[in-house]
């Protein structure tokens, strides 16, 4: 009995350590937050990072902030989740109605397993919610715990395309936490103006950014302005890769140790999949001991690529598709998922998705990778 009361110590006094070098993590990490409001502009892009630490790209504002959530409970699965008209139930938690909205993106906070969205409302104000169960939730941006990084350099607030469309909202198109880092597509105001940034957090005065060119095999020419639409970082063979997707669609991989501070860096374009299409979002994910990612398009259903197919795959595509929409380069799978939104993984056996059906319900659900 005294043995095992003295074990049942040792591990409770393990535990306490554990707890007690997280919570001495957390305070480093927030050590510079401010409580307050931090006037956010926009909602484009989130990200969660260590410690219940939601980080929002703010393109009006061309800066990132990061949110202590407080959301630290540890849940090992997020349970199944099946909410059919699922605009409805926001839009009725915000007392307005759907054609007031718009779901800008989707995240899991990894600890707690709760999906966050950013919302876009009719006015413009940016809106959080957390689901929480079946309830949503409203997280406060005016009274939260908070820092912050203007990123350098931003596109400007007027600059319009050829077709005469702003171009700001592009000044963060996309951001990941990765490694001790935020990590950040978009534009910039340079002459190469697609740029990806890696911004080391806690936040500092540091911030890289390297200027990027593809080719572009649906439109047949190298590109050097086009932001990066989605991305996820992947590793092939031992080495990192910033694995970036495009409108129309090129698929493109840079190697993470040659994106330094002011480097010009050229791609390499692994895949066309089409013309005519946009991607939406990017997850990896394992599955029978092998690994995949996933990304959901406008205009195609979700394609499913194996990171080894990438791997064997050393060419570069370097000649013009000249069909519409005819894709090529590394083989991919679509999956019977049109319209999926926005993705991410639920836990280690389960990805979340918001689908628009063909009866245009907006559908929130979970699902096995063992069908995916």
């Amino acid at each position: 009995m005294k043995k095992f009361l003295f074990v049942l110590g040792i591990a409770a006094m393990a535990a306490l350590g554990i707890s007690a070098a997280i919570e001495k993590d957390t305070v480093a990490l927030t050590a510079d937050f401010t409580y307050g409001n931090p006037e956010i502009s926009s909602i484009n892009s989130m990200s969660f990072g260590p410690e219940g630490i939601l980080f929002i790209g703010d393109s009006k504002k061309a800066t990132i902030y990061a949110l202590d959530t407080q959301d630290k409970a540890i849940k090992e699965k997020g349970g199944e989740i099946r909410i059919e008209g699922f605009d409805k139930k926001i839009a009725a938690s915000l007392g307005t109605t759907v054609d007031d909205i718009k779901i800008m993106d989707m995240v899991v906070n990894p600890i707690s397993k709760m999906p966050y969205f950013s919302i876009s409302t009719i006015d413009g104000t940016p809106v959080v919610l957390r689901l929480n169960g079946e309830n949503l939730e409203n997280i406060s941006l005016k009274a939260i715990s908070y820092s912050e990084i203007k990123i350098n350099d931003p596109i400007g607030e007027d600059v319009k395309d050829k077709w005469e469309r702003p171009q700001r909202i592009w000044s963060i198109s996309d951001l990941k936490y990765h490694n001790g880092k935020v990590m950040v597509s978009g534009l910039s105001n340079k002459e190469f103006a697609s740029t990806f940034r890696s911004i080391p957090f806690p936040f500092s005065e540091s911030q890289m950014a390297a200027s990027l060119e593809i080719w572009h095999a649906a439109h047949g020419a190298f590109e050097t302005h086009a932001p990066i639409k989605t991305f996820d970082v992947i590793t092939l063979e031992g080495t990192d890769y910033l694995m970036a997707s495009y409108t129309c669609t090129p698929l493109v991989l840079f190697p993470m140790g040659e994106l330094t501070e002011g480097v010009h860096q050229k791609g390499r374009t692994v895949a066309e999949l089409g013309a005519g299409n946009s991607p939406l979002d990017m997850i990896s994910y394992e599955k029978e001991g092998e690994k995949y990612f996933l990304m959901s398009n406008n205009n195609r259903p979700v394609m499913r690529f194996d990171y080894s197919d990438i791997a064997n795959f050393k060419e570069t595509l370097t000649e013009p598709v000249e069909e519409f929409a005819v894709a090529t380069g590394v083989p991919y799978d679509n999956l019977p998922f049109p319209h999926v939104l926005q993705m991410d993984l639920l836990d280690n056996e389960n990805v979340l998705y918001v689908q628009r059906t063909a009866d245009g319900d907006v559908l929130l659900r979970s699902r096995s990778t063992k069908w995916m």
